[in-house]
């Protein structure tokens, strides 16, 4: 008997983690929904519900988001990177459940094994000579951090970033970010800091000087509208450095650990910088972790005073446990080998809706996993998007760039799930392009 009721109990608990019986689901929602309004931001309340948005997120595993209804969604979003090996992977939260049982945070005083070990790895997996990592807790603190250590490093002040880029929007980050919608409320942002068009070498080498402590720029421009540089272009800005000593600064926050069909997007170009930043993915969809790794002539001014630079949560054990996991899953399931050929198949058939459609899609490009989709007008894109949220598919825009839209989901994903979501959207571009012939 006592079975039997903790048996009913249990499977009540289920039932209502699992949103399944949700005789109150509308005042779950409505409730969430009115909290979002009074403690979050109103205004970001509204633009979901405009965009058809007006549920929850209940659970999720693999490359599937379910709501509170229990509708599910293909995400080729993935959470802007992060979710590279899918929802809720095994193996990852395995290792998190196993690290929380023995110390889920540093003392700080102690050796930290699971930080060792992760640092070992990143040593391995990233190009050249890149060895000493310092883990922080998302993509601005590396980039943070690289900044810190350029100009620490060369003595240096100045930078040179790139228009249209984004690397975070805390205080440093932010001036490096190129899109003045960003930083414009902000000023003054850090002195020293120039931007000039992303891919143009002359621009740059016109900006990079013996004065210039670092070059920070993304191997593909994520926010920018998922933009891919000439082939040349980044081996010309490792030669500009090293002339004028200049540190090469790559932003891997959103192309690294995979999504592109290489461990990291500097390695299509064969180029090794002096300091590479990492996050999203490196959590494993579980943890949020970042890192900055570098060449060990960097780190000088870090060897001498080792406490130049200090992170409280930085690289805890529970986060790095989830970064082992996710390096291990993606060498272990050939996740790199995955993205190129689920990428390739995906743009080949987003390339021929863009023949099919021109007047709706200007451009498809990117490489891997990371694929932008250019449209002819701006105010197609919310039409777009509503279509495929109704027909069960998650996108979004790129932010500096509203009339790109990205795709980016998890590097997991099956065919048969692309080729959803390209009946999908064909099913929302002839929508489109019906309302652009009776304009």
């Amino acid at each position: 008997m006592i079975l039997l009721e903790n048996t009913i109990n249990s499977f009540r608990g289920l039932i209502f983690a699992r949103g399944v019986c949700m005789s109150n689901k509308e005042q779950i929602i409505s409730q969430t929904i009115d909290k979002y309004e009074q403690y979050i931001n109103p205004a970001m309340a509204k633009l979901f519900r405009f965009m058809g948005l007006s549920t929850i997120e209940w659970e999720a595993e693999g490359a599937v988001i379910k709501d509170i209804d229990g509708k599910e969604y293909i995400d080729c979003l993935g959470g802007y990177g992060v979710f590279s090996l899918g929802h809720r992977h095994p193996q990852v939260i395995e290792a998190v459940k196993r690290q929380l049982d023995f110390m889920p945070l540093s003392s700080k005083v102690l050796f930290d094994k699971p930080m060792a070990d992760l640092a070992e790895l990143l040593a391995g997996i990233t190009p050249g000579d890149l060895q000493y990592s310092f883990f922080v807790n998302s993509g601005t603190e590396a980039v943070e951090g690289s900044l810190k250590l350029a100009r620490v490093h060369t003595g240096r002040s100045k930078f040179v970033a790139t228009t249209n880029s984004f690397h975070g929007k805390t205080l440093g980050a932010l001036s490096a970010t190129g899109r003045e919608m960003f930083r414009e409320p902000f000023q003054p942002l850090l002195a020293g800091f120039q931007h000039v068009d992303f891919g143009d070498i002359d621009a740059l080498s016109r900006a990079v000087d013996h004065d210039t402590a670092a070059v920070i720029v993304e191997p593909i421009q994520g926010e920018g509208g998922i933009i891919v540089p000439p082939d040349s272009y980044l081996p010309d800005v490792r030669d500009l450095c090293d002339k004028t000593g200049a540190m090469l600064i790559c932003d891997e926050v959103q192309t690294g650990l995979g999504r592109t069909g290489k461990m990291f997007a500097v390695e299509h170009a064969g180029v090794v910088p002096d300091i590479l930043a990492t996050a999203k993915a490196l959590g494993g969809g579980v943890m949020p972790i970042g890192a900055f790794t570098a060449r060990p002539k960097v780190w000088d001014k870090y060897i001498i005073s080792p406490f130049l630079h200090t992170s409280t949560f930085g690289g805890n054990p529970l986060a790095c446990a989830a970064a082992i996991a996710a390096i291990t899953v993606i060498r272990e399931e050939q996740l790199i080998k995955r993205a190129e050929e689920s990428g390739g198949y995906f743009i080949a058939k987003l390339s021929a809706l863009a023949v099919a459609y021109p007047e709706v899609i200007a451009e498809v490009r990117g490489r891997g996993l990371m694929i932008g989709i250019e449209l002819t007008k701006e105010g197609i894109g919310g039409l777009i998007l509503s279509e495929m949220i109704d027909k069960g598919v998650l996108l979004a825009y790129t932010l500096n760039n509203p009339k790109v839209m990205r795709i980016e989901p998890p590097l997991i994903i099956e065919q048969q799930q692309i080729d959803y979501v390209i009946t999908a959207l064909t099913s929302a571009v002839e929508k489109a392009h019906s309302m652009l012939e009776d304009l």
